[in-house]
C-alpha cells in the first residue's frame, strides 16, 4: 500500500513538470522528442494503475471511515495533478509583465519616442490577441544627462522591479556602460537609436538591435563619397563611444572603395561653441572640402551655426550628415529660417521606412497623438518614433510566444551580488531573470510586418533589408534624390522593387537624382583644395650637370629655367586655385643625382613634390603619383656611323636576293600561264616550238613595263593578267621609291643595328650616369654589368663613341630620345640605330593620393591640346639639321615579307584559272574522243595512246576542233537519212554540199 502511494505521488508530482521540460526544449530532435514523450506517457499510466490499485483496495474495505479516508485522498491526488499538470499554462501566465524605458525624455526625440512607446503600450493591451489577459506595464525611467554612472544608477531601479525587458537607452554611450549589467541580469536590452556598429550579440548578448545599424548608414556614406568619385573626406564628431566607432567603421568601408579620411577633428561631448569654432578653423585649412558630421541632434545644429558664420557653407564645400540631421528636421518641421539658411545644400540619411498601410494610419494618428504635447514646439514623426512603435510590438508578440510555449517568468538571486556585502546599496533588490536566454530567442524569432517594415532578424542580429532615403536640404525643405540599400546600393527606385530583380552593384546600376550644393549651385564641387595653412610647398628640382636645357638653375639666383620648368608653370597657371611653392635644388652640381633617390625622399616627407625630367617607371610609381606625362620618350641606341659611296650594282640594292629571285619566278610562271590560257584561241601564241618560247619570254617581262602587244581574248587569261598587273605596278611602285632613296640619300653605315646585334655583340656600352637605364638593362635585358660604362656628360659620350671599344670606348650609347635628339643635334657623325625598344614619359612626382597631380594632369592635358605644349617644346628642344641628316641611316632592302600576300593571291588567283581552264579541255577532249570512236568503231586504245592524243588535242586550235565536230555531226545525220530510205538524191546533194563546204572551210 506504501508502494502504491509513492508511485501515484510521483506521478502526479512530475507530470506537469515534464510537459514544462517539453516546451523549454522544443527545439530537440524528432528522436530526443519521441524519447521523452514515451517517458511521459508511462509516467501517465503509473498514475492510472496506481489509481485502479486504489480503487480496488477500497473496495476491499468495508470500514467505512477507511473508504471516507481514501476518497478523500484520491480527491487531493487528482486536484495536484491538474494543477501541476493540465493547469500548467493558464497559472503561470502573469496578470501583467513589467518592462521599462530608458530615455532622455525632455529632448525632443525624446518626447517623440515617450508618445510612440505609450501609444504602442496602448495597442497591445487593448489587442486581446496579444497576451491574452496580460497586461504590458512599463515604466518611463528619465535619462537626463546621457553619463554612465547616472545611467546605472536609473537602470538598477529599473531592474529592481523585477523588469522582463528594457527598451533604450537613446544613445550608443550609454548602451555601452548598462549592456554589462543586462549582461549579468540576463534582462534583455531593445535599442532602436543605439546604434554603435561595436554593440555586437557576440559581446553583449542581451542587447538587441531594434533599428538599423550604424554600420550600414557608413557604407551608404562610404558609396555616395565613391560614386560623385571623391576621394579624401574629413570626419568631425562627438569622441564619444557612438561618434569614434562611427568613424572608424567609415574609414573602413572608405578604404574598401580606395578612399580615406585625411583628417579627423573629434570635439568633446561638452564643447562650447568656441571650441567648436576652434576645431572648424583647422577644419577650412585642410585639403578636403568633403565634410561628414557624425554627432547628435544637440551638437549638429551648433557645428553648422558655426560653419555657416567661418563661411564654410558656400561653394565648394560638401557637407554630408548622419541621421541626426534628418530627425532634427522631420521631428522639428518647419524649421526656423535662420536654422534652415544654415544647412542649404546639406546631405543627409533617413532610415527608410517602406510605405504600407500600417504605416499611413499610424502617421494619421500622429496628430492625435501630440495633442496633449502642450507647452513645446511642434513636435513631428521620424523614422524613430516608428522603430519606437514597433519595438514595444516586438516585445509584446515574443513574450505571447514566450508564454504559449509554457515558460513562466521568475526571478533568483545572483549569487556573485551577494559576495559583494553591498547591502547599504541594495543590490540584494537586483534578481536575475532566469528566463531572459529564452525571450531573447524568441525576440530574434520573431517575423512580422510593422509600421516600419518588415521586422525580421539575420543571423548577425541586425535587421534585414537595411535601408535609406539620401535627403538634400534646399529652400524650406528637404529633397530625396535617391535611396541607398545593402541589396542594391544607391538608386532612385525604391528598394523594395528592387528586391524583386537579380542583385547589381556595378557602378553603371548606381544613380542618384542631380544635387544643390552649397553655394546654391548644381555643378559637382571638385571635393578638395590647396590646403590653406600658409605652408609652402617644397619642390625638388635635380641639379643635373648635363642637358641643362630641362632644368637648370640660373647661376646666383634661386631660380630655375629650362623646358620642364616652363611646363610645370604653365600648368600650374592654369589651376583654379593659388600654389605657394619654392624649388629646392637637388644634387650637387658635380655628378647627375638620382631620379630614384629624389621620388623617395618625396615618400619620406623631405619634398611636397618633384619636377624635371624625372622618368616614369614601374619602381617609382610605387613610391609616388605621377602626373600625366608631358613628353614621351624612350630608350635609344646611338652608334658611330661612317660614309658610304653609291657603286656600280645600286640598282640591285631595293631587294634582297630572295625577293628578285621570287619576282623573276613569279614573271616566268604568269607568262607560261597566260600561255596555257591563250594557246588554243589566240593567234598571237601559236606558232612553232621556238616562236612560242620567244613570245612566253617576251610577253612575261614586257609586263613589267606595261608594253605586251599580244592581246588576251579568252576570259580567264584576262582575269589572270588584270591580277598580275596589279602586282606588278605595287613592285615597280616599290622598287623605284627604294631606288630613289638610295641613289639620293647619302649612306650611312654602323656595325651596330640595334639593341639586338648590342646585346649579342658583347662590346661596351655607355649610359648617363644616375639614370635608370643601368638598372633597365642589367635586371631587364640581362646585360652583363661589367659591359655597362657610366658617362657624366655628352661630350664625354662623344669621345667614347668616336675612341670605339677597340680604343677603350664604347661601341654604343643607351639614352633616353629627347636627350639624343639634343645629343644629335650637334653632333653628325652619330646616329640613332634600330627602333625605340621602350616606351616611357616623363611626369611630375607628387605624394601618393596627392589632388594636386591630378588636377595637373588636367592642365597638362589642356597645354597639349591649346598647343602650348608644343610651343615650349620648340622654344627649348627646337631640332637642327644635322639631326635630321643624323637619322638618314642605311635603309633596309625591302624583302619578300612585304610582298608575299601579294604574290600568294596572285599565285592561287593563276592556279584556280587553270584549274578551271584543265576541267574544261578535259569535258571538250571527252566529246571529242567519244565521237571520234563511234565514227571508227575502234576501241579507246591504250594509255599512252590517249596521252598523245590528249596533248595534240590540246595543241590543236579550238575552231579547228569544233568545225571538225559539226562536219562529223552532219555526216551521221545524212548516213541515217540514207537508211531510212527518204529521198537519197537530196540527201547525197545536200551532203556533197554540205562537205564541199567543209572541204573549203579546211
Amino acid at each position: 500500500m506504501i508502494i502504491i502511494l509513492l508511485l501515484t505521488f510521483a506521478s502526479t508530482a512530475t507530470h506537469g513538470h515534464w510537459i514544462k521540460f517539453l516546451f523549454l526544449f522544443s527545439n530537440l530532435t524528432k528522436l530526443d522528442f519521441c524519447i521523452i514523450l514515451m517517458l511521459h506517457i508511462i509516467l501517465v499510466l503509473s498514475y492510472l494503475v496506481s489509481l485502479s490499485c486504489m480503487s480496488f483496495f477500497i473496495l476491499q474495505v468495508t470500514n467505512p471511515t477507511m473508504i471516507k479516508l481514501w476518497l478523500l485522498l484520491l480527491m487531493v491526488l487528482s486536484n495536484g495533478f491538474s494543477s501541476t499538470g493540465a493547469g500548467m499554462h493558464n497559472s503561470t501566465i502573469p496578470a501583467s509583465v513589467n518592462i521599462g524605458a530608458l530615455f532622455s525624455f525632455n529632448t525632443t526625440v525624446g518626447r517623440m519616442v515617450k508618445l510612440a512607446i505609450e501609444a504602442a503600450v496602448d495597442d497591445v493591451n487593448s489587442d486581446p490577441s496579444i497576451l491574452g489577459k496580460t497586461k504590458l506595464n512599463i515604466s518611463l525611467q528619465e535619462d537626463s544627462k546621457y553619463q554612465g554612472f547616472l545611467s546605472i544608477s536609473e537602470v538598477l531601479q529599473v531592474m529592481a522591479r523585477h523588469t522582463v525587458a528594457i527598451i533604450g537607452p537613446q544613445t550608443s554611450t550609454t548602451a555601452h556602460v548598462i549592456t554589462h549589467i543586462a549582461n549579468e541580469l540576463q534582462v534583455p536590452l531593445l535599442s532602436f537609436s543605439a546604434n554603435d556598429p561595436t554593440l555586437s550579440s557576440l559581446q553583449f548578448p542581451f542587447f538587441i538591435r531594434t533599428g538599423p545599424n550604424d554600420l550600414y548608414l557608413m557604407t551608404a556614406i562610404a558609396d555616395f563619397v565613391n560614386y560623385n568619385g571623391w576621394k579624401d573626406v574629413i570626419a568631425v564628431y562627438v569622441d564619444d563611444d557612438n561618434g569614434r566607432n562611427g568613424i572608424s567603421a567609415l574609414g573602413d568601408k572608405l578604404s574598401e572603395r580606395r578612399c580615406k579620411i585625411s583628417y579627423k577633428a573629434p570635439m568633446s561631448p561638452e564643447a562650447t561653441r568656441e571650441e567648436i569654432t576652434d576645431l572648424l578653423v583647422q577644419v577650412a585649412l585642410a585639403e578636403s572640402r568633403i565634410i561628414v558630421v557624425h554627432t547628435n541632434t544637440n551638437w549638429g545644429p551648433k557645428v553648422f551655426g558655426v560653419a555657416k558664420y567661418l563661411g564654410m557653407m558656400g561653394t565648394g564645400y560638401v557637407w554630408i550628415a548622419t541621421g541626426f540631421l534628418s530627425a532634427i528636421i522631420d521631428i522639428g518641421s518647419p524649421l526656423s529660417s535662420d536654422v534652415m539658411d544654415e544647412i542649404q545644400g546639406v546631405i543627409t540619411l533617413r532610415m527608410y521606412t517602406p510605405d504600407s498601410e500600417l504605416k499611413r494610419r499610424f502617421v494619421s494618428r500622429w496628430k492625435n497623438l501630440t495633442a496633449d504635447n502642450k507647452g513645446h514646439s511642434p513636435l513631428g514623426l521620424s523614422p524613430l518614433g516608428l522603430y519606437a512603435y514597433d519595438t514595444v510590438y516586438v516585445l509584446a508578440r515574443a513574450l505571447d510566444t514566450f508564454f504559449k510555449q509554457g515558460n513562466s517568468i521568475t526571478f533568483s538571486n545572483d549569487p556573485r551580488l551577494s559576495t559583494l556585502h553591498g547591502d547599504n546599496l541594495h543590490l540584494d533588490a537586483l534578481k536575475i531573470f532566469n528566463e531572459g536566454v529564452l525571450l531573447c530567442k524568441s525576440i530574434h524569432d520573431i517575423d512580422i510586418i510593422g509600421v516600419s517594415g518588415q521586422f525580421k532578424y539575420t543571423s548577425g542580429g541586425d535587421l534585414v533589408n537595411p535601408a535609406y532615403e539620401i535627403i538634400n536640404v534646399i529652400g524650406t525643405g528637404s529633397r530625396r534624390i535617391g535611396y541607398w540599400s545593402n541589396y542594391s546600393g544607391l538608386s532612385v527606385i525604391p528598394p523594395e522593387v528592387l528586391y524583386s530583380k537579380p542583385v547589381n552593384h556595378s557602378n553603371s546600376s548606381q544613380k542618384l537624382l542631380p544635387v544643390i550644393w552649397p553655394g546654391d549651385t548644381t555643378q559637382k564641387p571638385r571635393g578638395w583644395v590647396f590646403p590653406n595653412s600658409g605652408r609652402v610647398l617644397r619642390i625638388g628640382v635635380p641639379k643635373r650637370v648635363s642637358y641643362q636645357e630641362f632644368a637648370t638653375q640660373i647661376q646666383g639666383t634661386d631660380s630655375f629655367k629650362g623646358f620642364c620648368i616652363d611646363v610645370f608653370l604653365s600648368a600650374v597657371n592654369l589651376l583654379p586655385y593659388a600654389v605657394p611653392y619654392k624649388f629646392i635644388p637637388y644634387g650637387d652640381g658635380q655628378n647627375n643625382p638620382s631620379d630614384t633617390e629624389l621620388v623617395r625622399l618625396i615618400t619620406a616627407g623631405e619634398y611636397d613634390g618633384a619636377i624635371g625630367d624625372i622618368t616614369i617607371t614601374t619602381k617609382r610609381t610605387k613610391m609616388v603619383d605621377f602626373t600625366q606625362p608631358f613628353m614621351e620618350t624612350g630608350l635609344v641606341v646611338v652608334a658611330a656611323v661612317r660614309q658610304t659611296d653609291s657603286n656600280a650594282w645600286a640598282f640591285l640594292a631595293p631587294f634582297t636576293p630572295t625577293m628578285w629571285c621570287v619576282t623573276a619566278s613569279f614573271f616566268i610562271f604568269m607568262g607560261a600561264a597566260i600561255w596555257i590560257l591563250e594557246h588554243r584561241v589566240n593567234d598571237d601564241f601559236r606558232g612553232p616550238p621556238k616562236k612560242q618560247v620567244v613570245t612566253v619570254l617576251w610577253f612575261s617581262f614586257s609586263t613589267m613595263f606595261f608594253a605586251h602587244r599580244e592581246n588576251t581574248v579568252s576570259t580567264l587569261g584576262r582575269f589572270v593578267l588584270l591580277i598580275w598587273l596589279f602586282v606588278v605596278l605595287i613592285i615597280n611602285s616599290s622598287y623605284t621609291a627604294s631606288l630613289t632613296s638610295i641613289l639620293t640619300v647619302q649612306q650611312l653605315s654602323s656595325p651596330i643595328k640595334g639593341i639586338e646585334s648590342l646585346i649579342n655583340s658583347k662590346e661596351p656600352i655607355g649610359y648617363v650616369q644616375g639614370s635608370f637605364v643601368k638598372n633597365y638593362l642589367v635586371q631587364e635585358i640581362g646585360i652583363d654589368a661589367s659591359r655597362l660604362v657610366p658617362l657624366k656628360t655628352p661630350e664625354e659620350s662623344s669621345k667614347a663613341l668616336k675612341k670605339g671599344p677597340q680604343k677603350g670606348g664604347v661601341a654604343a650609347y643607351i639614352d633616353e630620345r629627347a636627350y639624343i635628339e639634343l645629343f644629335l643635334s650637334t653632333r653628325c657623325d652619330f646616329t640613332i640605330v634600330g627602333p625605340e625598344f621602350t616606351r616611357n614619359g616623363w611626369g611630375f612626382a607628387f605624394p601618393r593620393d596627392s589632388p594636386l597631380a591630378v588636377d595637373l594632369s588636367t592642365a597638362i592635358l589642356q597645354l597639349s591640346e591649346n598647343g602650348d605644349l608644343q610651343r615650349i617644346h620648340d622654344k627649348w628642344l627646337l631640332s637642327s639639321a644635322c639631326l635630321s641628316q643624323g637619322a638618314k641611316l642605311e635603309l633596309e632592302r625591302l624583302n619578300l615579307r612585304s610582298f608575299w600576300g601579294l604574290y600568294l593571291i596572285c599565285g592561287v588567283s593563276c592556279l584556280l584559272a587553270l584549274f578551271i581552264y584543265l576541267i574544261q579541255i578535259t569535258r571538250q577532249y571527252s566529246k571529242h574522243h567519244l565521237q571520234e570512236l563511234e565514227s571508227t568503231n575502234q576501241s579507246s586504245g591504250s594509255g599512252s595512246s590517249r596521252l598523245r592524243t590528249f596533248v595534240s588535242f590540246m595543241d590543236e586550235k579550238e575552231e579547228t576542233v569544233k568545225n571538225r565536230s559539226k562536219r562529223k555531226q552532219m555526216e551521221r545525220i545524212s548516213n541515217r537519212s540514207n537508211e531510212g530510205g527518204s529521198s537519197i538524191n537530196s540527201n547525197k546533194g545536200y551532203a556533197s554540199s554540205t562537205r564541199i563546204g567543209f572541204d573549203n572551210e579546211t
